[in-house]
């Protein structure tokens, strides 16, 4: 089993700064990559951001230049620095990592960005 855990979740002015945090535990022994998808309330899920095991970085268009991707690998630890926050990118954040063909999933942490 693979448990994850996110944080840092919380209300911010637009144009504000905040950083999600994941904490990955459990059978984690080949870790592919490590990501980050949101869901917005009535909106289906979307992929934010990318990290693979060497540290290579995607991500999708409406966040590029704002969002930052990182990892610590020592700890199992996947970070999501987001900058020049929008009211448009309140959702509930999720991590995700990708180990083996599998995906495993956080329960997720809410951003709230207010104009």
């Amino acid at each position: 089993q693979v448990q994850l855990v996110e944080s840092g979740g919380g209300l911010v002015q637009a144009g504000g700064s905040l950083r999600l945090s994941c904490a990955a535990s459990g059978s984690i022994f080949a870790i592919n990559a490590l990501a980050w998808y949101r869901q917005a309330a009535g909106n289906q899920r979307e992929w934010v951001a990318v990290i693979s095991r060497s540290g290579s970085a995607n991500y999708a268009e409406f966040v590029k230049g704002r969002f930052t991707i990182s990892r610590d690998n020592a700890e199992n630890v996947v970070y999501l620095q987001m900058d020049s926050l929008k009211p448009e990118d309140t959702a509930v954040y999720y991590c995700v990592l990708i180990q083996q063909g599998k995906n495993y999933w956080g329960k997720g942490t809410l951003v709230t960005v207010s104009s």
